[in-house]
């Protein structure tokens, strides 16, 4: 995960906005993608990820520099996502975007390129059938490498509670995956 130096944060955090506008341009790529594999939908991914610095740049007295910015801001994001989403509750699904990089690249046949893209769209509709709560632990375990502990902060749960969520969520994407797969 990016790193930033303690150094700017805390000017950040003491109003200088060229420090705040490194820290976008460091964070907008991860914080982007988690808010378009929550919402499945570019614009709305891209407001999201605008308010999520917004809600940093307000908050920032409120950071624990005992604990990871990465972490700090992606919990930001994670919860605005999950806010939109019960917002709307019917989660929409744009066929026309496919998620990037889930299968690792090689150079493809055309043949492969057309089954990863359907195995892309296959994984995104199934993500889209968890919780907004379950689908946020596993986007921040496997796209993001974050801990049990990481993940608990983030979600406010207990670590038990990401575990045992952790285990459905997995459990029932396997599910899909072999019913699908029949």
């Amino acid at each position: 995960m990016i790193n930033i130096s303690p150094d700017i944060i805390e000017q950040a955090q003491n109003g200088d906005e060229e420090s705040f506008a490194l820290i976008v341009e460091t964070y907008q790529n991860p914080v982007y993608n988690l808010c378009y594999r929550m919402l499945y939908n570019d614009r709305e991914a891209e407001d999201a990820a605008q308010e999520t610095f917004w809600k940093a740049w307000s908050n920032f007295s409120k950071y624990d520099s005992n604990r990871s910015f990465s972490t700090w801001i992606l919990s930001i994001a994670a919860h605005h996502c999950i806010d939109q989403q019960r917002k709307k509750r019917v989660p929409e699904v744009e066929i026309d975007e496919t998620m990037e990089e889930i299968i690792p690249e090689r150079t493809p046949l055309p043949e492969d390129d057309v089954i990863r893209q359907e195995e892309e769209l296959r994984l995104k509709k199934m993500l889209a059938q968890l919780s907004e709560i379950d689908r946020a632990a596993i986007l921040l375990r496997y796209w993001y490498d974050f801990s049990d502990r990481e993940i608990a902060e983030n979600l406010s749960l207990s670590e038990s509670a990401v575990k045992s969520r952790l285990f459905r969520a997995r459990k029932s994407l396997a599910q899909l995956w072999y019913e699908r797969s029949e």
